[in-house]
């Protein structure tokens, strides 16, 4: 099949307005005809769900928390971009848009970046409307701060806690619409499978996490805003409930996964400290503002921090990229770390961390100051680690963190499947190759707030109504499809835990496929894979039974799932042979280590067809486009 962007033709600057005029209606009182499905509850679904229901649609929004505000965005810390210039420092659309698709290592979608830039102001005027309450400046403007691949100040922020204010915001006007009838909320219910009809997504099919009923629900259209793939790793910053299963049912019945080997490991969060950990908690980006990174200047030093000198401190951010210092994007800053790190100048007990130094921002500034712009994340830190970040630094290292990588969408954000959309960081298509700091919140806002309810409006107009009863033949095997895969894992009684398989599965992902890959450990991941898919369906147990809360059996089939996905991701990182933002080849990097691009070979999307488990994918490229941003070797010195 081939694939068809449907990008508008036309100059950048005007493509989405034009495109907007462009797009078919639907007459307000046929709208009420239509039920959409959204699934997930996070920036991008609740935006979603509650813009939709205020055009008119009927609405009905799924989420497996027991409430849609305790959405995984909540965790989101340091803020959200949007070129506003209100510092008066050079910003502008434009400028945000060369950032993203340069920060992306060029292997983004010009026209999808170039809308996300351009709809990122209208998304803080609705926030301030809805009262989420962004930081101040002394004259009633709203503050910006700075994030990574960035020269300019455009992040806004509620302290360290901008996303659960945003979330509060798209969940006050989700439940505006509860209210209103226009949406109906199914918590504690989790998609377990996509239906889809000659070729149409037309439902899904859902367990009850309390009652275990397993039920389907049909729709005229289905949006999947359910976020990313980071706990296929085990350790990551993800809550622990966040998978991959909603949009791996939805690529086993058709739709295309693309990119899935673009993760990123995010440089500030606190280190392993024990291997009966189960999950990494981040520290914000935004505290590279005003922290300084470093090592020890020799290898093996362990002197206490504070028996260090000044001139035996390597500020090794500072040092290789001056232009940008501490701030250089994600997969720089932990491509860095690591390799002070392999050199031997990690700190703390196990080597694999290194300093985040406030001192000099408190000598400058004063502790009031930090605390205000930081403190609910320095008494974070100091919760975890016993250790008072006032009075010492932080330790930190890079940690599994987002995904790139995702269902495959064109220009309106719809998969390959027709009424299959897919939103925020559950699709491929804005970040590239690495996700700039603060553009996760945004990217979930504009999907949900400003492109879909018109792509998806058009994509109504254009069909012809058909309706789908709950006895047609395919609703009826994908449901029966499903009682059957539960009954199967309910019937698991081996002798290993389903957490011992995933942690080893993470693991495995880590050494083989993590910060830094090569062919020797991405074929060593490959063979072991289908090995431990073996193992888990021969050898694992679940407790329980369907038809109750079983929370074992809910992870049980996550885990079934990330155990397919993995071997995709791997076969994705095996066939890129070149280093792009947060996938680094080590056969492919400059002389100073930098990641490497291979334009001539891989300048496209790569969107991977399902053929079967263990079977090989069949690969579909989109070739990118740089018509405004030329391909260079990326440089922050």
């Amino acid at each position: 099949m081939a694939l068809d962007s449907k990008i508008p033709s036309g100059p950048i600057q005007e493509k989405w307005e034009k495109h907007k005029f462009d797009l078919k209606l639907v007459n307000p009182a046929n709208k009420r005809k239509y039920r959409i499905i959204v699934v997930g509850t996070g920036l991008a679904g609740a935006s979603a769900a509650a813009s939709l229901g205020e055009l008119g649609y009927k609405v009905e929004a799924f989420c497996y928390q027991d409430s849609a505000r305790r959405a995984h965005s909540i965790a989101a810390q340091g803020g959200i971009n949007a070129a506003k210039n209100y510092q008066n420092d050079g910003d502008s659309v434009y400028r945000l848009f060369y950032d993203t698709v340069k920060g992306g290592d060029f292997r983004a979608r010009e026209a999808n970046v170039y809308r996300l830039a351009e709809v990122s102001g209208a998304i803080i005027d609705q926030c301030v409307a809805q009262g989420v309450p962004f930081a101040r400046e002394y004259g009633g403007l709203l503050a910006n701060r700075s994030f990574g691949g960035a020269q300019v100040s455009r992040t806004f922020y509620a302290r360290g806690q901008t996303g659960q204010q945003l979330l509060l915001g798209a969940y006050s006007a989700l439940m505006r619409q509860v209210a209103a009838g226009q949406v109906k909320m199914h918590a504690r219910t989790e998609m377990l499978d996509l239906v889809v009809v000659d070729g149409y997504a037309r439902g899904i099919v859902t367990r009850d996490l309390i009652t275990g009923k397993i039920e389907t629900h049909l729709a005229d259209a289905v949006v999947l805003g359910t976020g990313g793939y980071s706990n296929v790793y085990f350790l990551s910053t993800n809550a622990s409930n966040c998978n991959v299963t909603a949009t791996w049912r939805a690529y086993r019945r058709g739709a295309y996964f693309a990119n899935p080997c673009f993760t990123q490991i995010h440089p500030t969060c606190i280190p392993v400290h024990g291997d009966k950990q189960f999950k990494l908690t981040l520290m914000s980006e935004s505290l590279r503002n005003d922290g300084r990174v470093w090592v020890p200047k020799q290898k093996g030093d362990k002197r206490p921090v504070g028996q260090i000198p000044e001139g035996e401190r390597d500020y090794y951010l500072e040092r290789k990229y001056p232009s940008f210092g501490n701030l250089v994007p994600r997969d720089v800053a932990s491509r860095a770390a690591k390799q002070v790190c392999d050199e031997g100048r990690g700190v703390g007990s196990t080597g694999l961390a290194v300093y985040l130094d406030f001192a000099d921002a408190i000598a400058r500034d004063g502790e009031a100051v930090i605390r205000e712009k930081y403190g609910n994340l320095f008494d974070m830190y100091e919760n975890i680690t016993g250790e008072n970040p006032y009075k010492q630094p932080m330790r930190i290292f890079p940690a599994v963190h987002y995904t790139m990588g995702g269902l495959w969408v064109d220009y309106n954000l719809m998969s390959n499947l027709a009424g299959l959309f897919v939103i925020g960081e559950a699709n491929f298509s804005d970040h590239g190759a690495n996700r700039l700091g603060a553009s996760a919140l945004m990217q979930g806002l504009a999907d949900g707030y400003f492109v879909l309810p018109y792509t998806l409006s058009a994509y109504l107009a254009g069909q012809e109504k058909v309706e789908i009863g709950a006895d047609h033949p395919e609703v009826l095997k994908t449901a029966a499809e499903v009682r059957e895969r539960n009954a199967k894992l309910l019937a698991l009684k081996g002798k290993r835990t389903v957490l011992e398989i995933h942690r080893e599965l993470g693991l495995l992902m880590w050494n083989d496929c993590g910060m830094a890959r090569n062919e020797k450990g991405l074929n060593h991941a490959k063979a072991r894979i289908p090995e431990l898919r073996d193992e888990f369906w021969k050898n694992a147990i679940v407790p329980g039974s369907g038809e109750e809360f079983n929370q074992a059996l809910e992870y049980a089939g996550r885990v079934a799932d990330y155990l397919e996905f993995a071997e995709l991701l791997v076969d994705d990182a095996l066939h890129r042979k070149e280093s792009c933002g947060g996938h680094f080849r080590e056969e492919s990097q400059t002389g100073e280590h930098e990641a490497k691009r291979d334009d001539d070979n891989f300048s496209y999307a790569a969107a991977w067809e399902f053929a079967g488990v263990g079977k090989p994918a069949t690969l579909h490229k989109e070739e990118l486009e740089f018509e405004y941003v030329k391909p260079s070797q990326r440089s922050y010195k």
